[in-house]
């Protein structure tokens, strides 16, 4: 017999079940943990970031992301797709390699939402507010959640709490 394959780190995260209009509006991104080697090697110039989430047709999520590149404000579109289990989306690329696997980890609605990604065998955890700051609890929970998945603070990165973009010019959009 052949062994079973290994545990996909997600397999691990229980999805928060929440209604998806609780997701909607405005958020900061106030932290990331990944092994993602461009994050490592440019951790000098994150910038500061927001998302504006809106539901669509009561299943998937509009998730507009607007951030600094170059001075400039860019946003960028994407689509989540629901998934069968509640709280998990699908996230397409142009390849089929490229798909992403989103998942709800923890979310209190009016505060934070604590997000999932998995691309092949690898993972990123998300932490949103909805202000920039948020509690030093919730910054716990979240450190929590990224040892639970194998990631470590090494690999865990802050973003500024200024300098923010909330639209971009019609050059400046990556659908």
């Amino acid at each position: 017999r052949r062994p079973s394959p290994p545990q996909s780190p997600l397999e691990k995260v229980a999805a928060q079940g929440l209604s998806l209009h609780q997701l909607s509006g405005k958020w900061f991104l106030v932290s990331m943990a990944s092994r993602c080697s461009y994050l490592t090697e440019h951790s000098h110039q994150l910038e500061a970031t927001t998302v504006t989430v809106t539901v669509l047709d009561g299943q998937s999520l509009a998730i507009s992301t607007f951030r600094k590149m170059d001075r400039m404000c860019w946003e960028i579109r994407q689509h989540y797709l629901p998934a069968q289990t509640p709280g998990h989306f699908l996230l397409k690329g142009h390849r089929k390699s490229s798909k992403v696997d989103v998942v709800v980890g923890e979310a209190n609605p009016s505060s934070f939402v604590i997000l999932y990604y998995q691309k092949g065998r690898s993972i990123s955890v998300k932490l949103y507010g909805r202000t920039s700051l948020v509690s030093d609890t919730v910054v716990d929970k979240f450190e929590q959640r990224v040892r639970a998945v194998g990631l470590s603070e090494d690999v865990t990165y802050y973003f500024p709490t200024y300098g923010f973009c909330d639209s971009a010019d019609e050059f400046h959009i990556l659908d």
